[in-house]
């Protein structure tokens, strides 16, 4: 089928809830991916953080391939051996206890935030129901989730919202701190604010907020959907920062491009929820637990994926801060953890995206002036010069 007729098809049939660029891809594999009209790309934005293992990872095709052949869905109705084997590997891995499986990052949100309400009304005393989130952040598209997303852009339209969130700056414990009251349960936040323009805390911020909840009584809930799964150098991002939180959410690269979700707690927390509080249909099911299980796997082997991930984006960030010397008026900073970085630039940046998948280059724009980029763990440092050379011609056109 032609390409004009498939985007005819996309406009006539598909809901208008993204701004696409007029591409339709066909296959991938590793760090490229070709259209249907035959162009090959470089893929630096990774399915926004999904494809840790890159496009068609091996071992990921061969886990699906036989787990399709015999079991695609049981219901939670019942145990299944592939949910429990992800569950034991996140908890054996991880600070937590329990696992909970759902199918998206937004779903492991409203999971987290249920889960930390119904423990302070259980355990705590008082009317505690309120979370504090951060300004600029994002917790997803759902209505919980998107009440706790501490952007007015996204959630106008949506009103009335959920009652029982408070906003504060992130980074900075003096406003969280002033947030607190006599209603504050938890403590929601991204170790690393990726939709808000790969904005990075400082070293002991964490720490700082951690020993708040601990003075206070309140749950700590790292949303770990981006910044998960090996993504800033880590397993988890929290590794990072010398600290443990109470609930931690994954999706995005949990599953090496198989949707899935999941929301980990301590025993002490998961012990609110009990049958019929909570749950999900396709939760966990077999197909997408053999993704996970693969994925994982293959972070875990010798750790050398995680490693290079930091190696790598000690290279990244390296080569767009030479790109930051050339370009001064262009370029106002470079930031980021691993292989989550952010380059803030001076003007608003989707003519520079549409620009760099002209050269055969995949970037992303966040919030509005920041290309962010995402790419595979297997990245490799000609993948990285090869991508600053696009990026290179792009900006020259610019200056």
């Amino acid at each position: 089928m032609e390409i004009k007729k498939i985007l005819e098809d996309s406009g006539h049939y598909i809901m208008n809830t993204y701004n696409r660029y007029p591409l339709v891809f066909r296959k991938g594999r590793g760090m490229k991916v070709w259209s249907t009209d035959g162009r090959e790309f470089l893929d630096f934005v990774g399915g926004i953080a999904v494809n840790v293992l890159g496009h068609c990872h091996p071992k990921v095709v061969v886990a699906l391939q036989k787990q399709a052949q015999r079991l695609l869905h049981v219901s939670n109705l019942y145990h299944n051996e592939k949910q429990i084997r992800l569950a034991k590997m996140l908890v054996e891995h991880s600070f937590a206890d329990k696992a909970f499986f759902c199918n998206s990052g937004a779903e492991a949100n409203e999971a987290a935030i249920k889960l930390a309400r119904k423990y302070a009304k259980e355990q705590l005393s008082g009317n505690r129901f309120e979370i504090i989130t951060a300004l600029n952040s994002f917790h997803g598209r759902t209505i919980a989730a998107l009440t706790a997303t501490g952007q007015e852009k996204l959630r106008k339209g949506f009103e009335p919202l959920l009652p029982g969130f408070r906003y504060v700056e992130f980074n900075d414990t003096g406003s969280l701190r002033k947030a607190v009251n006599e209603h504050t349960c938890a403590v929601m936040l991204e170790p690393v604010q990726g939709e808000g323009g790969v904005k990075v805390p400082s070293p002991d911020y964490f720490k700082k907020v951690r020993e708040l909840c601990d003075e206070h009584g309140l749950l700590l809930i790292l949303d770990e959907v981006q910044t998960g799964m090996g993504r800033t150098g880590k397993l988890f991002a929290y590794e990072n920062f010398g600290i443990k939180p109470d609930i931690m959410t994954l999706a995005k690269g949990l599953g090496g491009g198989v949707a899935i979700g999941a929301m980990l707690a301590t025993d002490k927390v998961a012990g609110a929820f009990q049958p019929g509080n909570h749950a999900s249909t396709f939760g966990g099911n077999p197909f997408a637990c053999a993704a996970g299980i693969a994925t994982l796997e293959t972070l875990l082997e010798d750790g050398y994926l995680i490693d290079q991930c930091r190696r790598m984006g000690d290279y990244l960030i390296a080569g767009l801060t030479g790109l930051k010397k050339e370009y001064p008026n262009l370029i106002a900073d470079v930031r980021g953890m691993g292989l989550l970085v952010g380059m803030e630039m001076t003007l608003e940046c989707s003519a520079i995206v549409k620009s760099c998948i002209e050269h055969g280059l995949l970037i992303n724009c966040a919030s509005g002036n920041v290309l962010r980029f995402m790419p595979s763990l297997i990245v490799q440092e000609k993948e990285i010069d090869q991508m600053l050379d696009m990026l290179d011609d792009v900006l020259g056109g610019l200056s």
